[in-house]
């Protein structure tokens, strides 16, 4: 079964690589290796590996081109699904910095962090991961970054609740990278005529798309492997019919080489 498994998320890593060179990017060597690592992870909880057909990370781990060694920042982590396959990814060489803030003070409020606090807790097997405080328009990050993540929460920063200038995020997202970084954006995709709904946790892509461009960014391609046309895009993604089931897009930018 264990080679089953190495067996088919190879070839979906080679699916995602191939899916790259499409759109004119180069394919990324040596890339099944991390990517079969961090997906077939032991550690990983059950919950989280139940949720792997729907949510394809090793598609989504190789289009980010996430390579051993990156220094990483995880933009709004959730409940950690990526964290754990970001710290794998880039191994015992490579950082995962999860970026986490506080919208706004209210009592009995949880700290940001509390969702991966398992995760920083369990330093044998995702040592690499460290929490950051941040103000998304001032992004602190202690080091200068390959690759900036932000899994079906960007449209979380346009929630009136944070206050947030999303241009300044972006800039500052930018500033927080490499010259050649990275900057994957992945989101539950809104209506058509919709460009953001709080209450549905969907945004419009093509919104997403120029705002970040608006920011200085390059855009790179599209991946289509989670685009779902059977999603109505007209329910809260936390609907039953649709959970873990919706139209989401997923886009790489780069930052300037220069």
């Amino acid at each position: 079964m264990r080679m089953n498994l190495m067996r088919s998320l190879a070839a979906a890593a080679l699916l995602a690589t191939s899916a790259c060179a499409t759109m004119g990017e180069a394919p990324v060597t040596a890339m099944s290796e991390n990517v079969v690592a961090a997906v077939g992870d032991a550690a990983r909880p059950q919950a989280d590996k139940d949720r792997d057909a729907n949510r394809k990370p090793a598609e989504m781990v190789a289009f980010g081109e996430v390579r051993p060694g990156d220094k990483v920042g995880e933009l709004i982590p959730g409940g950690g699904y990526m964290t754990r396959i970001l710290s794998k990814a880039v191994g015992p060489t490579g950082k995962v910095y999860v970026f986490a803030s506080q919208p706004v003070a209210r009592e009995g409020q949880p700290p940001p962090a509390a969702p991966v606090a398992a995760i920083t807790a369990d330093t044998a097997n995702y040592g690499n991961v460290q929490v950051v405080i941040s103000n998304f328009a001032t992004i602190a990050n202690p080091q200068p970054l390959d690759l900036v993540w932000t899994s079906q929460n960007y449209h979380d920063m346009h929630n009136p609740g944070r206050n947030l200038d999303i241009n300044a995020a972006n800039k500052a997202i930018l500033n927080a990278l490499k010259p050649g970084g990275t900057y994957i954006v992945l989101d539950h995709s809104a209506a058509d005529g919709v460009a953001f709904n709080a209450q549905l946790h969907r945004i419009d892509p093509a919104m997403v798309k120029s705002e970040v461009l608006a920011a200085g960014f390059e855009f790179v391609g599209e991946s289509n492997v989670l685009r779902n046309p059977a999603d109505p895009r007209d329910k809260t993604v936390f609907d039953p019919s649709i959970r873990h089931k919706t139209d989401q897009f997923m886009m790489k930018f780069r930052k300037p080489a220069k």
